[in-house]
């Protein structure tokens, strides 16, 4: 019951904030045009950093108050709003500031040994930092846990990056993949936190599948950490060890195979991809 309500928190705090933010996405800066050559507004993904922001705020209060909350649903409420914060901030800059030279990490790289440094390499770098940050606080066994955990919330995060490249592509894939946590899991409270900022995204699927909006990096990384974060928060080592490597080898996979390709040679994959799409 406390997924499920932190779910409809998150996706009522989503839609909310996405309607009082249309003047803030209609300035110059937040504008774009996408794969078809439409105006839409970038990072529309802060709304669920905000989101996110809120109901964190609010729960701290409520403690304050003297409100006894689940304590799984705290520990994953903080690291949430470490990973929306971060990864927000760090998406933000490649969206507003980042150029086409980005796109790769061979790109990155690259571009950084001719004396470069890309909004995408600051992104990846520091993207990895954050994740460090965000899952020392769930207090790992030793350093070698705590790499892995790091890895995984950093590699999903930047694979829900990778995705994001069709309207609604990126909030489907996780809300499918947030689905099968929390039935491996039984919906626990631990998944709380991530919870709100899947609810916020699933609350911005209209506006990116009628291409008036893109989540940008600002949303798509930020709702990607939350998922690998919830695979942290529920799953074994085994199984996290697991996770790892299938995020790993994607986005390795991603420098010489495009998604969107494979996609739509797959018939299930392509279905999928279009359902709610304009055709």
């Amino acid at each position: 019951m406390t997924l499920l309500v932190y779910l409809v928190i998150g996706t009522v705090l989503g839609g909310l904030g996405w309607n009082l933010l249309q003047p803030v996405f209609e300035a110059p800066a937040f504008r774009r045009r996408n794969y078809r050559d439409v105006d839409v507004a970038t990072a529309s993904g802060l709304v669920v950093v905000l989101a996110v922001v809120a109901v964190v705020a609010g729960a701290e209060a409520l403690a304050a108050a003297g409100w006894a909350g689940d304590l799984a649903a705290a520990a994953g409420r903080t690291a949430t709003l470490l990973a929306a914060t971060g990864f927000g901030l760090l998406g933000l800059l490649d969206d507003l500031a980042g150029t086409a030279s980005g796109g790769g990490f061979r790109r990155h790289v690259a571009a950084l040994h001719d004396g470069r440094i890309t909004t995408g390499m600051v992104k990846l770098v520091g993207g990895a930092l954050v994740a460090v940050v965000v899952v020392a606080g769930l207090a790992p066994e030793n350093f070698g846990w705590l790499l892995v955990d790091a890895a995984v919330v950093a590699l999903a995060a930047n694979l829900a990056n990778l995705l994001d490249r069709a309207p609604g592509r990126t909030i489907k894939v996780s809300a499918v993949a947030f689905a099968v946590l929390a039935a491996v899991d039984g919906a626990s409270a631990a998944l709380a936190g991530p919870g709100v900022a899947v609810g916020a995204a699933a609350a911005l699927a209209g506006p990116d599948l009628q291409e008036r909006s893109m989540l940008g990096d600002t949303g798509a990384n930020v709702v990607g950490a939350a998922v690998g974060l919830g695979a942290v928060l529920t799953l074994d080592h085994g199984a996290t060890v697991v996770v790892l490597v299938v995020v790993a080898v994607l986005n390795a996979a991603s420098e010489w195979v495009s998604f969107s390709d494979v996609i739509d040679r797959t018939p299930p994959l392509r279905w999928l991809d279009r359902v709610g799409r304009r055709s």
